[in-house]
Parts: structure tokens; sequence; C-alpha cells
């Protein structure tokens, strides 16, 4: 399903041709032999190897792995979760957040072509349609307007509908960054009273060799567990999408 994160960013000019002649063959009037590869199909795997970057670009990922980062680093936290348990536990929430998207790129355009029913151009078009619902729905209309502005689409877009994915992709990964600081901003408040708190306890005791950081780990972690804040983290980063 990843693939078809990528055939939806790919541009129209790719799917021009149905059919892609990977490699042509030409005969010498000496009977040597050149080997040519098309353009098309050259660009096709290239762009495979940008699977990654597509798949954290236009999925909930981004958030969730920022999210995830700031709640490490407001607790205390140098390597615990390590960076391997953040990436892991922000890839299977986004595949648990995107089920719906994929279901329905799968149902309307995946199987559809797998079962030779439509053209390859017919399944990105279908394929595009809700994951280009899922990147609006959480894009916000300035930062839309920002890059539609910053890109001179303002003559060619009069809806949301004529957005091209090259403008839209940006905007929702700067929407998403946005939110996932106001998320990060609301996590970090709890933890920074605590930090205040312990600081001026042992300052009135008069232990100011002693880090605050070192002190307040500890409660950090305690009050988290008590709060079940994994529970809740997770639940507030699925309800985020609208889940």
């Amino acid at each position: 399903m990843f693939t078809a994160i990528i055939l939806v960013a790919m541009p129209d000019w790719a799917w021009a041709n149905t059919g892609i002649k990977a490699l042509t063959v030409t005969t010498n009037p000496d009977g040597t032999q050149d080997y040519t590869m098309s353009l098309q199909a050259l660009f096709i795997m290239t762009a495979l190897g940008l699977i990654p970057a597509f798949v954290i670009m236009m999925t909930s990922f981004t958030r969730i792995i920022v999210v995830m980062s700031i709640l490490r680093q407001a607790i205390g936290l140098q390597q615990a979760p390590s960076n391997q348990i953040i990436i892991g536990v922000s890839l299977f929430l986004s595949m648990f957040i995107m089920a719906p998207v994929f279901d329905k790129m799968n149902e309307n355009a995946l199987q559809p072509y797998l079962n030779e029913t439509i053209s390859a151009k017919e399944a990105f078009e279908q394929a595009k349609l809700p994951l280009r619902a899922f990147m609006m729905s959480q894009t916000r209309i300035k930062d839309l307007e920002t890059f539609v502005e910053i890109g001179g689409y303002q003559d060619q877009v009069e809806d949301t509908d004529d957005v091209p994915m090259t403008v839209l992709i940006p905007a929702f990964v700067t929407s998403e960054l946005k939110t996932a600081f106001q998320i990060g901003f609301m996590l970090f408040i709890p933890f920074l009273i605590l930090d205040l708190v312990v600081a001026s306890v042992l300052m009135a005791m008069g232990m100011m060799m002693l880090s605050p950081m070192i002190v307040s780990l500890p409660f950090k972690l305690m009050l988290f567990v008590l709060v079940d804040g994994w529970n809740l983290i997770f639940g507030t980063l699925a309800t985020s999408f609208g889940m």
C-alpha cells in the first residue's frame, strides 16, 4: 500500500502512456547492440527510492514522531525510549490511523488495477482521492493560501479541489508541524511546573549545588505513570486526526 502513496505523488506526465518500455535494444550495422533505458522507467525507479520520504510527509507520521520527541524532552530522558522505539511506535500508530485511507485506496484503486478493470492512470486518480481528502482535512486554509501564493497559482485555484499535490503536500506538512508543536506545548506545561516546584524547594533548602533535573525526574516518571500517560498520549494523537 505504501507503493500506492508514491504513485499518488507522481506528476501526471508520468502516466502519459499506460505501457512502459523499460529497456530498448538497438542492433547496430556491425552487429553490436546498444541498450537504452526509457526516461519514464528511470523516473519510476528513482521515485521508488523516495518512498520513505513520501510516507513521512503524506501521512500522520510527522505529527506523531514530533510529539513523541517533545514528550521525551519534557520528561527529561535522553535515550529512553530510544530513537528506534519512537520511530517504530510512530510508524505503527500511523498505520493504525491511516488504515481507513489505505483501505479505500486498496478497494478503489489497487484491486481494480490488479484485476485489470481500470488502467494505471485511472488507478492513480482513484488512489489520489482518499489520500488527498485526508491531507486536506488536516491542512489549514492559511497554509494552503501561503503556498498557493508562493507558487503563483492564484489564477488557477478557485477551490480546494483545484489545489495541486505539489502545493498540498508542503501545506500539509506545515500544518502538521504546527499542530505537533501545539500538542507538545500542552505536554510540556505539567512537567515544567514540576521542575519549577522542585527547583524552588531545593533553593529554599539551600541545596543549590544539586541539579533539579535529577530530583524531578523520578517524580515526572511517577506522575506520567499514575495518569496513564501513554494511553492518554496515543489516544489524543489518534483523536486529533478525527478518528
